[in-house]
């Protein structure tokens, strides 16, 4: 069968008009060598990293399908992970802008990501209320940790142990034991859900923020186990220590083993600091050296605050303890002295309060070198702001450093136009006008305007028309960017604008239930001596209700008018006499369009659906189904019956009006889809949406089969519901705390199939070698074997090499859940090749680590198989000696490392990496003493 009709698809060119989505995080990046200047931003899908210095876009991370929701950089500054809407975690690397890793074990989204102080461990929490803790190094999952009723908000590791604090919806505040994997600690001291929480003091407090207005402080102290743990605890008190000691020891110990969480860590409320809002904290976290803790709420103002650490801490109570001794002298000499405590509001003491234009959605901190406290907001409104704190300063006040603002609109798009070159997009918000150029998409002109509905491209592309929300149509000049008339056209709003044909006027429908005609015309200008053009109105057509789609015919014959009844009337243009009726729809019909030819007229409806009428009788040629919410918009391709429509439902659909197919879907936006915009060679498609994103589509010369269309959408759907498979559930068997870190995905699936065909295939070839080896002997001569085409694109390996290939191709993060997944009866085969790599010492860690999970998962079912008991003894003694005989390399190379950078040390008299950074610092606050002491004395 050939191509019956050839249809062409499009594609995604670009994603524009977009600073940064309010789904995620805003997060200070280490670039260049320069930190402070360079911050990643959530975009949708993508990652944008913005030069907050320049306001340039620097590096785009690409980004799948799902919305970015989490960002966190890593430690030293070379990645950075990015969590997404359906749980998955990708890795990038910000020196090559490549995917590293993927970690698929969430079922909903990331909401909390953090790195270990090295880097080498990732902790992230997510809606689906599980925890899992990554290896980055080896790029598996570790663990599983379940305990959360509700999402989990907030994840600290800690740096000294090896501790969890975890915070979410349910309003816990759970503590987790890492060498143990089991939570130990639940802290209930809040009424509602804790948003947010950070470490402050070198990890000695916990501050929490809930819903409330204030934030909780906690002091958090580690219990040192020194105590022989054989010994009684109450006899050895008895007998080394006096009365006094002896009952307070006795306390502790009952107090203890009354509460056995509290072996580890002792966590006690020590107040409050009250927030200036008195709604809900967003976003609570600290700088890198947790000296400054910032938060805010659902409003515009973040509150920043500076921690005092010991040493201030110790001078100021030093200072108190002065005053209070001079008091007592004063008062009377025999007054004994008053224990001076430092309260907790002078301990964490409110710097300064920074308003930002809009609605702060979420910020970073980050004290540059110079003393300087660099904060960066991502706002609500498609805004990424930037304040300097001048910390020297008496009165600490933000300076607002720079706004990036120009790529993009504050507001929704609502109504998109192309020019007549194909070369320039325009886009109208609430609050102004831009003109994009197409190919580089840059922002040429921005003009301020009232709250644009819809819009058009004069003929000529000089000036643009904007009908707005108040009935007022406005002329903009675009060489000036300047706004040149404004008319009051319509009582109501000006739902709609259309270009006559003829070139020479245009019409518009308001919600005042008129139709109005208006001509160009070339009027005086008295400031000038030339003339400059303006619209003139011509005539009226009034109907029974609000107008809210208006369309020429091509020949401008008939002129085609949706109204709020759910009608679509058809009138001459001449007479302005009605001349069809389109009903049909049970809601309002919101838009509409006349192919080239004016044979069909296609109506898109709130109805969800899409009819296609002949424009000579009226008559309803189909009804389609077009999208699962309103039909916004709807538009035909230039010079053919191929048509697309624009919905709610955040899709864009490609139609054939004569065929009545669906050609294709346009997926990428996450919102509604409010307006698009063909180009008049229908080569570009352009749609903005209510994620404040533009997006351009481009036709490609890649020919479109429907059957494959539809093969593919079976597929990916068939993907999604592998994902969202639940594990059986086994009765009287409850989910543990831990559990493997790994989601059963297609990826899982596929590698599990692979490994399966790598073992029948070393089936086979050992039976055929056997069969070989018989021949052979028959014949008492060498016959030559055949060798399988798979094996010699491999290199002529042998089989058994084959499978260990096809092994180490399964990537790291999938490797558990792809071994879940393969039946028992090949487990026996692995086994027993395992047994065979590992005597020849290849892959060790690799192997021991699947061989060691095969144990687990299937143990009954091997310790309970004489034909293996052979194969698990010599597996037993190989692996023993080949991982000391590894353990052993490495120890080796540890040592000539050390012994290396004690030579080079030793050699050049400087000391190596931190150490060096440690005394510079150190040196440079000895200066800056120095200098104060010279300023003070002079």
């Amino acid at each position: 069968m050939g191509l019956t009709r050839q249809y062409l698809r499009y594609g995604p060119a670009a994603l524009f008009g977009l600073v940064g989505s309010a789904k995620g995080n805003v997060a200070f990046l280490a670039l260049r060598g320069e930190r402070g200047r360079y911050v990643a931003v959530p975009a949708c899908e993508h990652v944008f990293v913005w030069d907050t210095r320049k306001g340039e876009k620097v590096v785009i991370l690409k980004g799948l399908k799902q919305e970015v929701s989490c960002l966190c950089p890593s430690p030293d500054g070379l990645h950075l992970a990015v969590g997404y809407e359906d749980g998955s975690i990708r890795v990038f690397s910000l020196l090559s802008g490549e995917v590293n890793i993927t970690f698929n074990g969430h079922k909903a989204a990331v909401t909390a990501m953090q790195y270990d102080h090295l880097g080498g461990r990732l902790v992230s929490g997510s809606k689906d209320t599980d925890i899992i803790v990554w290896d980055v190094i080896n790029e598996s999952g570790l663990y599983r940790l379940r305990g959360h009723k509700d999402a989990v908000t907030q994840v600290l590791l800690l740096k000294e142990k090896n501790l969890l604090v975890t915070s979410g919806k349910d309003t816990l505040v759970k503590w987790w034991d890492l060498d143990t994997q089991h939570c130990f600690k639940t802290l209930v001291g809040h009424r509602t859900e804790v948003w947010g929480m950070a470490l402050i003091s070198e990890e000695k407090r916990l501050v929490t923020g809930s819903a409330d207005s204030e934030l909780r402080v906690w002091d958090i102290t580690y219990i040192q186990e020194v105590k022989d743990p054989d010994e009684p605890e109450s006899k050895k008190s008895k007998g080394s220590s006096p009365g006094a000691q002896e009952n307070t020891e006795e306390d502790e110990t009952l107090e203890l083993d009354e509460h056995p969480e509290e072996r580890l860590v002792k966590c006690s409320k020590v107040g409050s600091i009250m927030r200036e809002g008195r709604d809900r904290v967003v976003t609570l976290a600290t700088d890198r050296t947790g000296k400054f803790l910032a938060c805010h709420g659902t409003g515009a103002v973040l509150e920043v605050f500076s921690v005092l650490s010991e040493e201030e801490i110790r001078k100021k109570l030093e200072k108190k303890m002065k005053k209070a001794k001079k008091k007592a002298k004063q008062n009377s000499e025999e007054e004994p002295e008053k224990s001076v405590e430092l309260s907790l509001q002078e301990e964490i003491k409110r710097l300064t309060n920074i308003r930002a234009s809009s609605k702060i959605k979420s910020f970073d901190l980050f004290l540059s070198p110079k003393g300087e406290l660099k904060i960066v907001l991502l706002l609500q409104n498609n805004i990424i702001e930037s304040y300097n704190l001048n910390l020297a300063a008496q009165v600490p006040q933000a300076v607002h450093a720079s706004k990036i603002t120009i790529g993009g609109h504050r507001s929704d798009v609502r109504t998109l136009a192309f020019s007549s070159d194909n070369i320039a997009i325009l886009s109208a918000a609430a609050e102004s006008v831009k003109v994009w150029n197409r190919a580089t998409l840059q922002c040429i002109r921005t003009m301020d305007c009232e709250y644009a509905l819809c819009s058009l491209f004069v003929p000529g592309d000089r000036q643009v028309i904007v009908g707005t929300k108040t009935g007022k149509l406005q002329l903009y000049d675009l060489a000036s960017g300047s706004l040149t008339e404004t008319l009051n056209a319509h009582d109501g709003a000006v739902w709609s604008i259309a270009l006559s044909p003829d070139q020479r006027g245009f019409v518009t429908g308001g919600a005042d239930k008129c139709v109005k005609f208006w001509e160009f015309e070339l009027v005086k200008d008295e400031s000038s001596t030339q003339k400059r053009l303006s619209m003139k109105h011509v005539r009226v057509l009034q109907l029974d209700e609000d107008v809210l789609c208006v369309r020429y015919s091509p020949n401008q014959k008939l002129l085609a008018v949706s109204l709020l009844d759910c009608t679509v009337k058809v009138f001459y243009v001449d007479t302005l006499k009605f001349f069809l009726s389109l009903y049909g729809h049970k809601l309002p019909v919101l838009c509409m369009d006349i192919s080239y030819d004016g044979t069909l007229i296609a109506t898109g409806s709130a109805d969800r659906n899409v009819k296609i009428w002949g424009l000579d009788f009226g008559d309803c040629h189909r009804s389609l189904f077009a999208h699962d919410d309103s039909v916004m918009y709807l538009q035909f391709v230039a010079k053919s019956h191929l048509f697309f429509t624009a919905g709610k439902d955040s899709k864009i659909k490609q139609w054939d009006a004569d065929k009545f197919e669906h050609i294709q879907t346009l997926e990428g936006h996450h919102k509604e889809v409010w307006c698009l915009a063909l180009s008049p060679n229908g080569d570009y498609v352009v749609s903005a949406s209510h994620d404040k994103s533009l997006r351009l589509w481009e036709r490609t010369r890649e020919p479109l089969v429907l059957e494959e269309e539809r093969e593919m959408e079976r597929e990916a759907e068939y993907e999604e519901s592998v994902a969202k498979e639940e594990q059986p559930v086994v009765a009287g068997e409850t989910q543990g705390e831990t559990g493997l870190a790994g989601k059963k995905t297609i990826e899982t699936i596929k590698a599990a199939e692979r490994i399966m065909e790598a073992i029948e295939l070393y089936r086979e070839e050992m039976a055929k070698l056997k069969e070989h080896k018989a021949i052979c002997k028959a014949a008492g001569k060498e016959v030559p074997f055949p060798v399988n085409p798979i094996l010699r694109a491999y290199g002529n390996v042998t089989p058994s090499a084959y499978v260990l290939e096809v092994f180490k191709k399964v990537k790291s993060s999938e490797l558990e859940e792809s071994l879940l997944v393969l039946p028992f009866s090949y487990v026996p085969d692995l086994l027993r090749l395992f047994n065979e790599y590992i005597h020849l010492g290849s892959e060790i860690e690799l192997l021991c680590r699947a061989l060691l999970f095969l144990l687990k998962i299937h143990f009954g079912q091997i310790t309970g198989n004489h034909m293996l008991v052979t194969v698990i003894e010599n597996l037993k003694k190989t692996t023993i000696s080949r991982v000391s005989e590894a353990r052993d390399v490495l120890g080796f190379n540890m040592a000539g490392l050390q012994y290396l950078k004690r030579e080079i040390e030793a050699k050049d008299e400087v000391t190596f990496f931190a150490d060096a950074t440690d005394r510079f610092e150190e040196k440079r606050r000895k200066r800056k003493k120095k200098e104060k002491m010279i300023l003070a004395v002079v």
